[in-house]
């Protein structure tokens, strides 16, 4: 049998347990019942030590936030199950394949691994458009729909010589 992680073109060395499709297969769970709550077709699960920590779908509509896709949901929610920014130590289950945003909020989370099922190009016969931010990131910026401009003031840096003067802070 193949691999999520080979599916995906992970890297052949890509570490894959054995519970790993136990794990997809509760993740896929969540999202088919996300949709027959009237939600998205997004379930994602975070899992310590052989343990659920947190599971979500994604609740863009549900809460009018087009952040709240299943993988930000649930990272939000094991951050405050285990009281800490920082999800080092897990692993992310996804029904499909992070988005930019989803795979962003992992490395940020520092999860140790993301595993997924389906990928951009069945999200895309489904209707949504993670392939196409993949490949606007992949762009110049001058190309994009929407502009990103830098607009340095002379202010610019002040929150970051507070930030490095404050001696009281938490670095992440």
């Amino acid at each position: 049998m193949i691999s999520p992680m080979e599916t995906s073109g992970a890297p052949s060395g890509a570490a894959v347990s054995g519970d790993d499709e136990t794990w997809l297969a509760r993740a896929i769970e969540v999202a088919s019942q996300n949709v027959a709550d009237g939600g998205g077709p997004f379930g994602a699960v975070v899992v310590r030590d052989g343990v659920e920590v947190a599971a979500a779908g994604n609740r863009v509509t549900r809460d009018l936030d087009p952040t709240a896709h299943a993988e930000v949901v649930a990272i939000r929610a094991a951050c405050r199950a285990l009281n800490a920014f920082s999800l080092a130590g897990t692993t992310l289950y996804a029904s499909c394949e992070p988005c930019p945003l989803c795979l962003s909020a992992a490395l940020w989370a520092r999860v140790d691994r993301v595993v997924f099922a389906a990928d951009r190009h069945d999200a895309e016969r489904a209707g949504f458009d993670d392939r196409e931010f993949y490949e606007l990131l992949e762009r110049d910026r001058a190309t994009w729909p929407n502009p990103v401009v830098e607009l340095r003031i002379a202010r610019a840096g002040e929150p970051f010589e507070a930030w490095q003067a404050y001696t009281a802070r938490t670095p992440y």
